[in-house]
């Protein structure tokens, strides 16, 4: 792989950014994106949802909701990530799943990647912790939030869950150095519950997160829209990388791009949810391009490399995505101590496109694009075969300019998506 673009931006945003950069179509196979087999559709003329039906948990009848909560015996305040698990499930987004994991669910996604019964591939399970000692199978628990109350949860099992075994499947390791393994180890309380969910309202957020309903109705029908995944501002490189994905091989004309990002929970030294909203609304006026739409996703990353990308792409396919752009090291991290990564830089893109065609998406290749001083924007293998000179930025870099108040190239980043960054890291101070 010709490694310009990855000394372009090598760590930007510590590190997160040049994760999310693509890299170049190296194992151009027909198994992850030359099928060009049309979709299934549903009756609006979009993607069928995982599982074929997209699942609406809410409960909007007020007395029906007070006969709920009247019917529990226990309340439980949710963590922020339990809160993006309840809004999925609520939405549809995890569809086809109408509640959390009960434990034989559980331990066959954990195992096996697939639901029970259907084969329906899953990535990673969806669980609900608690501590509650007097929790019972059968009795009904009051999920709180910041004083909403999102719903309410019939225990069909209570466990206490082999962690071990669920990091070493799931994240492919147990060592504490996995920010992944971390959040299960010690995030997470001593049992799970799982069973039916019937949700009552969305968490008060300070940025809106459209429904998977919403975002089908903003997409057109019976055409291919690109989803681009991210959880960090989006700059040139990004911007070049998902526009030249309309063209791909595999992708028909008239295809859209949904920028997607991620805001929820993440890594520790990612930049706030907020802050990031902010960057990506100010874009999206700034560009006023009607072949990019933009929401917001109340996911939270769990940083789990190949089988997180199966979890993003059937969310997306939820969303009505039908190609995927499967991004550089994709919800890959590092040790702690030792800085190594977790995850080769292909196995995620590779997992994912082994997957694709079961998932009934496609995985999209992506150009690895270099700035350069003569042609702006253009693939390495270009810049290589015609002596262009490549223009760098680290960064570190970045962020001392970003910082210090120098003027940031507008080839590498966004003067909107700049001034946003520079006011949050000025208040910062």
């Amino acid at each position: 792989m010709n490694r310009s673009l990855q000394q372009l931006l090598p760590r930007a945003f510590s590190g997160a950014l040049g994760k999310t950069l693509f890299a170049a179509a190296t194992t151009q196979t027909s198994r992850g994106f030359a099928t060009g087999v049309p979709f299934q559709t549903d009756a609006t003329g979009h993607i069928l949802p995982h599982g074929g039906e997209l699942k609406n948990l809410f409960v909007k009848d007020a007395a029906k909701q007070q006969e709920l909560i009247a019917s529990c015996k226990h309340q439980q305040e949710c963590s922020d990530r339990n809160a993006c698990d309840v809004e999925l499930l609520t939405v549809g987004g995890f569809s086809p799943l109408t509640g959390f994991m009960n434990v034989d669910v559980y331990d066959h996604v954990v195992k096996n990647m697939r639901l029970p019964g259907s084969g329906l591939i899953f990535g990673l399970p969806v669980v609900l912790d608690t501590n509650n000692e007097a929790v019972k199978e059968g009795d009904r628990v009051l999920l709180k939030y910041n004083g909403q109350d999102l719903g309410v949860l019939e225990v069909e099992s209570k466990w206490v869950p082999n962690k071990a075994r669920e990091v070493k499947e799931c994240y492919r390791t147990s060592s504490l150095e996995h920010p992944g393994v971390q959040m299960v180890a010690q995030e997470r309380g001593k049992f799970y519950i799982g069973g039916k969910l019937w949700g009552f309202e969305l968490p008060k957020r300070v940025f809106p997160c459209a429904t998977p309903a919403e975002v089908r109705a903003l997409l057109p029908a019976k055409q291919d829209v690109v989803v681009f995944q991210c959880r960090n501002p989006v700059h040139r490189a990004h911007y070049e990388l998902f526009t030249r994905a309309l063209h791909a091989p595999n992708v028909r004309p008239g295809a859209v791009c949904l920028v997607h990002p991620t805001c929820g929970p993440t890594q520790d030294d990612d930049i706030p949810g907020i802050v990031r909203y902010h960057t990506y609304e100010v874009l999206k006026a700034e560009l006023n391009n009607p072949n990019i739409k933009w929401a917001y996703l109340p996911y939270s990353m769990h940083m789990a490399g190949p089988r997180e990308a199966i979890q993003h792409m059937l969310i997306r396919k939820n969303y009505g995505c039908t190609h995927f752009i499967v991004g550089r090291d994709m919800a890959g991290s590092k040790s702690c101590l030792s800085g190594e990564d977790f995850y080769g830089i292909y196995d995620a893109q590779n997992f994912a496109a082994e997957h694709a065609a079961e998932l009934g998406m496609q995985t999209v290749p992506s150009a690895d694009v270099v700035y350069t001083e003569e042609q702006g924007y253009v693939t390495a293998d270009v810049a290589k075969k015609e002596g262009l000179h490549v223009k760098k930025l680290s960064g570190t870099k970045f962020r001392q300019m970003l910082r210090g108040g120098d003027d940031i190239p507008e080839w590498f980043a966004f003067k909107s998506v700049v001034s946003v960054l520079r006011e949050h890291t000025q208040k910062s101070k």
